[in-house]
C-alpha cells in the first residue's frame, strides 16, 4: 500500500486500446511529456487511462442526480492508479467553432469587459443602468434588432443573382438557384404559374423580373413534368421559393460550408446600418469608458486595451484589476496582437490552444495535474519557447503538468518523459522508457531517440526547378493588406511565420477560379466523422468495394443478399438490437448510462443470417477487424481494394483496423486519411495540394513517411504548398514564404522568399533562426 503522500502517479495493468497491460510510475510536480509514433498507445495512456480515472473518481463523489447531466468518458480499462491528484483535460477541440464565439467569449474576458461597462460605464444624462447581458450581442437584450448581433448585414442584386441577362431562365439565366432537380423544379413551377422560361431574362417585364427573384410569398401549385422516354413522372405539388429567398435561406440555415459558400457569392456584406457595426442596441452603445464605447474597445489590440482601463473609483479599480489580470496570461503567450471582437473562426488551432492555456492559468488551481494535449500544435518555433515558460508557471504553482507531444522542443524542456512504443497499433502499447529525459539516449527500441539527440545537418537535396508561378492578387483580409505573392509551381513550396502572421489568409485566397490552378485538393484537419459509425473504410470507400466482393460470393446470390445487405447502417443485414452501431446503452439506477457490447451481436454489428456468408473463410464483421496491414495481404488480388489500402500503408496506417470508428482516430491520422483516399484516385492533368500544417500531431518519424509521400506528388508534376512550423520539413522544401515579421498587426507582410538556405540568412525573419539551426545541425527540431 502506497503512502498517501506518495510522490509518483503509479499505474498498474493499463489496458486501454492497444495497451498491453502497461505499469509505469511518473513523478508528481514535474512536466512530464508522453510521446511515441502516432498510434502508439500515448493518449490511451495519458488521456485514455490517467484523466479518465482521474475524472471517473470525481464523479464519485457527485451527487448522482447531477451526475447523470455530465458528459464522461466510461472507466477505464486497468488494475489499479495510485497517487492520483484531481484533473484538468486541455484537448484540442476541433470542431469549428461558431461566427458568435469570439477571443472574448473563448477567454471570458468579454464577461469582465461587460461588467465593467454595467458597474462603472458613464452613461447618459437621464439613462438607466444596464444589465451586463445588455452589452453581449449574443443576447436578446443586447443584440441589435436589425443585424441580430452580427454587425454587419447581407444584401444581394438582381445583377449578383442574374449574371447573364441575355439567357433565359430555361438556360440557367438565375445562377443562385440550386443546381440538378431541385433547380428543374424551380424553373418547372415558374412555368406552371405562367412565367415565360424560354425568353432572354433582359426581355421580361421588371415587374417579373421583381417578383420572380425577390418575392417572399411561396405559393404551391401543380406541375406536370415534362416526360422522358421511358420515365413515368406523375404531377406534383411544387412550391416556388424566390432567388433571394433560397439564398439567404443557405446562408443563414446550411450545414454544409460548400453550399453557404456558394450562396455568399450573391451577397454583399455591409455594415449595419443601424447600429454601424456595433452589434448592440443605442442604448448600450451609447455607455462609454473613457471615452470610448464597448464595441470600439473590443476592436482594439489586447495590448492596447490593457492600458486604456479605467481606475477612476474602487468598482473600475477592481473590476480593472480583474480585466488586467485575464489579460496578462494572454499577452505573455504572444496572443497580444488579438482584439476581443476577432471571430473564433478566423483564429489558427494554435492561438485557440492558447487562450484555452492562459484561461486555464488564470484559474489558479493547484494540487491538479493538467492533461494536455498537443499544446505546441499549430506553434512556430518562437512561439514554443512561451509556451515552455507557461508550463513551468503551472507546475510552479504546485501542479503536475502531463503533456502528449511530438515536439522536440517541448521534449527537451521537460523533466520527465514517457516513450511509448515502438511502433503504432498492435506492434505498440508498451512502455519503453519512463525517466529523466537525458536517459531516452540509452533506449535502442525507441524511435524517438534518434530525433531527440541527432545534432547532424539536415541532409542536402537538390532544389527543383519551377515550371511557372501561380501569381495570387492582392489580398487584403485580416491582418493582410495588398499582399500579392508568386508561388511556384511543379515544386513543394513551405508558408512560414509565426502565429498570426497570415499564413492560412493567404493559402486560403488560392481557389479554383486562380490561373494556373487545373485542379484543387485541400487536406485539412476537420475529423473523417464525428459518429461510431463513420470508420476508415466507409471514409475511403473502400467499404462500398468490400460489400460489392461480399454480395458477388455464391452464398450471398443463393439467398438474394445484395450490396445493401452487407451494411451495418441500413435495417436488413444489420443487428436491429444494436441497429448496427455493435455495443448498446445500459440504464443503471441512480448511475450515469454505460455502454456494453451488443447482447445478440457480440459487437460484430451483424445478424446471424449475414454473418454465414464468408469470403475467403471470413465474414464481413471479421474483414472489418483487419488492420490495413493484415487488409492488404487479405485483398491482394482485389485491385480496387489493393489500391485503396496500398495508399493508406504509404501514409504510415498500417496499423489502423478498417472498422475502426471515427471517433477514436487523432487528428494526425484523419488528415493522412484524406490525403491517402485522394492518393488513391487515379491523377490525371496536374493538381495542386494544399495543406495547413499537415505535420500537427505527428511524431518526427511520421512526419519523414508523409513527406515521402508529398515529395512524391511534386516528382509526379503535381505542385504542393504547406503552410508549416516544422522546421525540418521547411528545410526540404524548394521554396520558403515567410510572413510576419510579427502576428496580428506587427505581421502580414512576406519578409523573406526564397530557397530555405536563401530565408534562413533573412534580417527580419522570425523563422531565420531556427531554419538555419536545422540546416547547420545545431537541433533537428
Amino acid at each position: 500500500m502506497h503512502s498517501p503522500h506518495d510522490p509518483y502517479v503509479r499505474v498498474r495493468g493499463a489496458r486501454e486500446h492497444n495497451l498491453k497491460g502497461v505499469d509505469v510510475d511518473v513523478p508528481r510536480d514535474v512536466v512530464a511529456v508522453f510521446t511515441g509514433v502516432s498510434g502508439s498507445g500515448k493518449s490511451s495512456l495519458a488521456f485514455g487511462t490517467v484523466y479518465a480515472e482521474a475524472q471517473r473518481r470525481y464523479f464519485e463523489s457527485v451527487a448522482p442526480y447531477a451526475r447523470r447531466l455530465i458528459q464522461q468518458v466510461g472507466a477505464p480499462e486497468v488494475g489499479e492508479i495510485t497517487g492520483l491528484p484531481p484533473a484538468v483535460s486541455l484537448q484540442q477541440r476541433r470542431a469549428a467553432p461558431t461566427s458568435r464565439s469570439s477571443v472574448g467569449t473563448v477567454t471570458n474576458l468579454s464577461n469582465s469587459l461587460r461588467m465593467l461597462f454595467s458597474r462603472a460605464g458613464d452613461y447618459p444624462p437621464g439613462a438607466a443602468r444596464l444589465d451586463s447581458d445588455a452589452f453581449s450581442p449574443n443576447t436578446a437584450a443586447g443584440a441589435c434588432p436589425e443585424c441580430h448581433g452580427l454587425g454587419r448585414v447581407h444584401r444581394t442584386t438582381e445583377e449578383l443573382l442574374v449574371p447573364d441577362p441575355s439567357l433565359s431562365i430555361r438556360d440557367g439565366a438565375i445562377a443562385a438557384w440550386p443546381g440538378a432537380w431541385q433547380g428543374k423544379n424551380l424553373r418547372d413551377v415558374l412555368d406552371a404559374l405562367g412565367y415565360d422560361v424560354d425568353r432572354p431574362w433582359r426581355e421580361l417585364p421588371a415587374g417579373q423580373r421583381e417578383w420572380i427573384l425577390f418575392t417572399d410569398e411561396q405559393p404551391v401549385v401543380t406541375v406536370h413534368p415534362v416526360r422522358d422516354a421511358g420515365r413515368i413522372q406523375r404531377p406534383y405539388q411544387g412550391t416556388y421559393m424566390s432567388a433571394h429567398r433560397y439564398v439567404m435561406k443557405t446562408f443563414s440555415d446550411s450545414k454544409s460550408a460548400t453550399l453557404r459558400a456558394k450562396a455568399e457569392r450573391f451577397l454583399t456584406s455591409a455594415p449595419c446600418p443601424v447600429c454601424g457595426g456595433g452589434r448592440l442596441r443605442p442604448e448600450a452603445l451609447a455607455v462609454t469608458v473613457g471615452g470610448r464605447g464597448i464595441a470600439e474597445l473590443a476592436a482594439l489590440p489586447l495590448t492596447e486595451l490593457a492600458g486604456l482601463l479605467p481606475t477612476h473609483d474602487e468598482t473600475a479599480r477592481v473590476l480593472t484589476a480583474d480585466l488586467t489580470s485575464r489579460i496578462t496570461p494572454v499577452v505573455e503567450l504572444g496572443l497580444g496582437y488579438l482584439s476581443l471582437d476577432r471571430a473564433a473562426p478566423t483564429l489558427s488551432a494554435g492561438e485557440l490552444q492558447r487562450l484555452r492555456l492562459a484561461t486555464q492559468l488564470r484559474s489558479g488551481l493547484f494540487g491538479v495535474v493538467y492533461v494536455l494535449d498537443e499544446p505546441s500544435a499549430g506553434l512556430h518555433p518562437a512561439d514554443t519557447e512561451a509556451l515552455l515558460t507557461v508550463l513551468d508557471r503551472l507546475k510552479a504553482a504546485g501542479n503536475s503538468v502531463f503533456v502528449v507531444e511530438h515536439h522536440l522542443g517541448v521534449m527537451r524542456g521537460a523533466d520527465w518523459i514517457v516513450d511509448v512504443g515502438p511502433r503504432a497499433g498492435e506492434h505498440g502499447g508498451r512502455v519503453l522508457y519512463s525517466g529523466p529525459v537525458a536517459g531516452l539516449a540509452e533506449v535502442a527500441e525507441s524511435a524517438t531517440a534518434p530525433y531527440l539527440f541527432d545534432g547532424s545537418p539536415a541532409p542536402v537535396r537538390e532544389v527543383r526547378e519551377p515550371r511557372g508561378t501561380l501569381t495570387v492578387d492582392p489580398v487584403t483580409r485580416h491582418n493582410l493588406h495588398e499582399v500579392s505573392a508568386g508561388f511556384p509551381l511543379g515544386v513543394l513550396t513551405a508558408v512560414t511565420g509565426v502565429s498570426g502572421s497570415g499564413k492560412s489568409t493567404l493559402i486560403g485566397a488560392i481557389t479554383e477560379e486562380s490561373p494556373g490552378v487545373e485542379r484543387l485538393v485541400s487536406v485539412d484537419q476537420k475529423p473523417i466523422g464525428r459518429t461510431p459509425r463513420s470508420n476508415l473504410a466507409t471514409y475511403t470507400g473502400l467499404f462500398d468495394v468490400v460489400r460489392k466482393v461480399f454480395a458477388a460470393t455464391d452464398a450471398a446470390r443463393e439467398r438474394g443478399y445484395g450490396v445493401g445487405r452487407f451494411s451495418f447502417n441500413v435495417a436488413g443485414g444489420r443487428c436491429e438490437t444494436c441497429q448496427g452501431e455493435g455495443f448498446v446503452s445500459v440504464e443503471l439506477l441512480f448511475l450515469p448510462s454505460t455502454y456494453a457490447p451488443c447482447p445478440d451481436c457480440g459487437g460484430a454489428r451483424y445478424n446471424p443470417p449475414t454473418l454465414e456468408v464468408t469470403y475467403r473463410g471470413r465474414n464481413i464483421a471479421e474483414v472489418l477487424d483487419l488492420t490495413v496491414e493484415e487488409a492488404a495481404e487479405f485483398f491482394a488480388d482485389t485491385p480496387a481494394v489493393a489500391r485503396s489500402l496500398a495508399a493508406l500503408l504509404d501514409v504510415g496506417l498500417g496499423y489502423l483496423r478498417l472498422g475502426q470508428p471515427a471517433t477514436e482516430l487523432s487528428g494526425g491520422e484523419a488528415q493522412r486519411i484524406k490525403l491517402a483516399s485522394e492518393l488513391q484516385r487515379g491523377r490525371r492533368g496536374h493538381t495542386l495540394y494544399l495543406l495547413d500544417e499537415p505535420t500537427t500531431g505527428l511524431h518526427p518519424a511520421d512526419v519523414e513517411v508523409l513527406m515521402r509521400q508529398l515529395h512524391g506528388l511534386v516528382d509526379a508534376g503535381h505542385t504542393v504548398i504547406v503552410v508549416e512550423h516544422d522546421m525540418a520539413v521547411v528545410a526540404g522544401a524548394d521554396w520558403v514564404i515567410d510572413l510576419g515579421p510579427g502576428g496580428g498587426d506587427a505581421g502580414g507582410r512576406i519578409v523573406a522568399e526564397g530557397p530555405p538556405a536563401e530565408v534562413a540568412r533573412a534580417r527580419d525573419s522570425a523563422t531565420a533562426p531556427y531554419l538555419a539551426a536545422v540546416l547547420d545541425g545545431g537541433t533537428r527540431r
